[in-house]
This record gives structure tokens, C-alpha cells and sequence, in this order.
């Protein structure tokens, strides 16, 4: 009784008052208003205040499309610094936002690179490779991380073009500043969507092609993995495989060693449950695995679905190049 008395005597230093309560209710609705009702300007709000929080800019970016709303890419002549709205005609001929990503979004570009692309556009916007050079005052390994990332599809057309006219830009020589050079660009062999994705999550941590899991499904087949979406039509306690891209990882103290694995395939999202003896059986997989395959049993709660591991797969050697970390909260 004293134990549990000091226990109790503890948290009420440190407990939830009915004020905070109150008050974290009212922020929690607010949010959900927003994303509801506006949900292009909730994203955009929450990237440009990335990093933060427990959601990752990928996963921001997959819900949102989820809903129905368009993400336009990173353009040199249309992205500010931050994401911002844009406006577009749905097929009802409505007018909604859409949200473009910014150039904040592109790794290794520092802002103050990125607000003198900004400047340096208002007045016109950029035609050529080498003029953006020479107005914004960028060096070639800026305009590289802008090629990497399809941010100049509008000046020089795809990531192997953009490349190649970022290769053959100078730094400009007072003597010749007004000279126009012309280069012929050569046939180069178009990138292949796979290509695009791998770089797409290298330079942006993100992409707005078909999600990896779609290029893979005919690879895991064999194993008769489940899609997220496919998961609420099916019944509780059934034996179930499910796959997908490691997205966050997170083991509480207070869970007894139990880990909670969050999966990303091409139709939603999969929580899973790995018990402490499980995690321990297969812990190369659950540790190092960027593409997770499970084996468990399916349990299901109302509108609540989780999925309790039973053996875990490692299929990250199908990713090829593609580079994507977990967000872990271990």
C-alpha cells in the first residue's frame, strides 16, 4: 500500500492537470478541423516546420495524395523556399489548393542559396542552366543538387539532361558575360521510373512517382503478402503476411520490450507488434531491414488494426539503391 501510495504521490507531480488537458484537447481538434477542411495548407504548414514531430515529410506526402489532394514537384521556376499553395480546377470544375513542395525540401541546398534563386527570379524566370548560374550566383554543386532532384525539368527536361547541361555551365567572364552559348545536348537514354524513385528519396527524402511497393509487388507475390488496404476485409485472429518500407520504429519504456514497427506499401500504412521474445529471435531483420516482410496474426479492434509479428523477413535487398531510413523512437 505504501508503494503504491508513493507511486501515486510521484505522478501528481508530474500528472496531466485538468487545465493541460483541456488545452491539449482543444489543439488536437483544431488540427484535425484543419487537416480535414484544409488539408493541402495543414501539410504545407507542417513541412515547412520539418524536422519535427513523429511524422516524416514521405509519410506527410503519402497521406495527403491518399485524400485526393495533388503535390506538385520541386520547380526551379515555380517553388519558393518553403511548400506553398497553388491553385488548380478539380474534375468538377471547383477550384482547390495544391500543394508544391519548396526548395527546402532538396537536400544539401542551403536557404541562403535558395532565397537567391528566389530573388533572382522576380524578374522573369529562368530559360537557361547557365543563366541561373550567373543571376542566382550558384556554383556547380548547387546546380547539381538542383539537377539530382528534377528541379530544373523546365529548363533542361529529365535528371540525365539537367546533369549534362549542369556540366557543361561556367562561371561567367566579365569579357564574354553578354555572349549566348549554344551546346547541342546529345541523346541521352531517358531515366527509367525506377531510376527516378531512387532519386527522387536520395535528394528530396520523398517521391511523387508510384510508391516503391508498387515496382516490388510482383517480387513478393510469391510470399502472398497482403496490402494495407487489404487488411479491414479480413477477419481477427487470421494468420497473415504482410510487407512493406520500414517507416518508424519505436519501443517505449513502459511497453515491457515491446516494439512497434510502422510499415509504408503503395496502399497505406501497417502497425505492427513485435513482442519482446520475437524481436529478440529475429533481431538482425528487425534492427537493419528497410524492407520488412511479416509473418503474424491479424487483430482487429474496431477501426484499429494491428498485425502481432510472429517472424520477420528481410527483403531489403531488393531496394537495389534506394535509400530510405526508419524514424526510430527506441
Amino acid at each position: 500500500a505504501r508503494q503504491i501510495f508513493r507511486q501515486i504521490e510521484g505522478f501528481g507531480e508530474y500528472g496531466f492537470p485538468e487545465s493541460h488537458a483541456a488545452s491539449f484537447a482543444l489543439l488536437v481538434y483544431v488540427s484535425c478541423w484543419l487537416k480535414c477542411h484544409t488539408p493541402a495548407a495543414f501539410t504545407c504548414a507542417l513541412l515547412n516546420s520539418q524536422p519535427m514531430g513523429f511524422y516524416s515529410a514521405s509519410q506527410l506526402v503519402q497521406d495527403l495524395r491518399r485524400h485526393g489532394v495533388e503535390v506538385r514537384p520541386v520547380d526551379i521556376n515555380r517553388s519558393g523556399w518553403d511548400c506553398s499553395l497553388e491553385s488548380a480546377v478539380d474534375a468538377n470544375g471547383d477550384r482547390v489548393a495544391v500543394l508544391r513542395l519548396g526548395l527546402r525540401m532538396l537536400k544539401g541546398l542551403a536557404e541562403e542559396a535558395g532565397q537567391r534563386i528566389v530573388a533572382a527570379r522576380l524578374s522573369g524566370e529562368y530559360q537557361q542552366v547557365q543563366r541561373l548560374l550567373e543571376r542566382a550566383g550558384l556554383d556547380r554543386r548547387e546546380l547539381g543538387v538542383l539537377a539530382s532532384s528534377g528541379a530544373l525539368r523546365t529548363l533542361s527536361g529529365d535528371r540525365h539532361q539537367a546533369r549534362w547541361a549542369v556540366a557543361g555551365t561556367e562561371k561567367p567572364m566579365p569579357l564574354f558575360a553578354s555572349v549566348e552559348r549554344h551546346e547541342p545536348t546529345p541523346l541521352l537514354r531517358k531515366p527509367t521510373e525506377g531510376q527516378n524513385i531512387v532519386a527522387d528519396y536520395q535528394s528530396i527524402g520523398l517521391t511523387l512517382e508510384r510508391h516503391p511497393m508498387h515496382l516490388l509487388r510482383r517480387h513478393l507475390d510469391r510470399y502472398r503478402y497482403v496490402s494495407a488496404a487489404q487488411l479491414p476485409g479480413r477477419s481477427n485472429g487470421q494468420r497473415i503476411n504482410v510487407a512493406g518500407l520500414v517507416i518508424t520504429k519505436q519501443r517505449p519504456g513502459t511497453a515491457s520490450g515491446v516494439t512497434f514497427v510502422t510499415l509504408e506499401d503503395e496502399t497505406g500504412q501497417i502497425n505492427l507488434i513485435v513482442w519482446k521474445q520475437v524481436a529478440e529471435r529475429y533481431r538482425a531483420a528487425l534492427l537493419n531491414a528497410r524492407l520488412l516482410g511479416v509473418a503474424g496474426e491479424l487483430q482487429i479492434a474496431g477501426k484499429v488494426i494491428h498485425v502481432i509479428a510472429r517472424q520477420l523477413n528481410d527483403h531489403t535487398g531488393l531496394l537495389g539503391g534506394l535509400s530510405i531510413r526508419s524514424r526510430d523512437f527506441c
